[in-house]
């Protein structure tokens, strides 16, 4: 498979070598988990809502961390021996332990979990500061005024 070669936008675009050192990381052909599967939900224009199915799971076994614009679900389960001997004719229902990591946009911040029927539902949502928020400038004429 070719390569792509990134180095131009490093230089092309002034204060986005994040966006550019992202791409890089997309274009990689690491095998991605698929474990536990989830949604992606935009709500409002700044808000967001993951969803992930982790049946069997409970709120002791599941942690969410974000740090660094990356959100981490981790679900940890205890091992076979710890867990009473049960005898599955058919195991559907996965019961392994896993971690999903989310890139995170500039200043979205995670508001809140619940879990709800085998569902963990994130809540996130951008908060832009108003230092960083559009403003309008005003134009100068130029224009020397004279003092008398």
């Amino acid at each position: 498979m070719r390569t792509v070669d990134l180095s131009p936008l490093y230089r092309s675009f002034i204060g986005f070598d994040h966006l550019a050192s992202l791409m890089d990381a997309a274009a990689r052909t690491d095998k991605q988990p698929s474990f536990p599967p989830y949604n992606i939900e935009l709500l409002d224009q700044d808000k967001y809502q993951i969803t992930m199915a982790v049946a069997g799971f409970s709120e002791q076994e599941l942690s969410i961390e974000s740090e660094n614009n990356t959100l981490k679900v981790l679900g940890t389960k205890a091992e076979k021996s710890a867990q009473s001997q049960r005898k599955f004719i058919h195991q559907g229902i996965a019961e392994r332990s896993f971690e999903r990591k989310f890139q995170l946009g500039d200043h979205v911040k995670v508001i809140g979990a619940e879990l709800e029927h085998g569902l963990l539902i994130i809540n996130l949502e951008r908060e832009i500061p108003e230092a960083l928020k559009p403003r309008k400038i005003a134009i100068n004429s130029g224009k020397v005024l004279e003092s008398k």
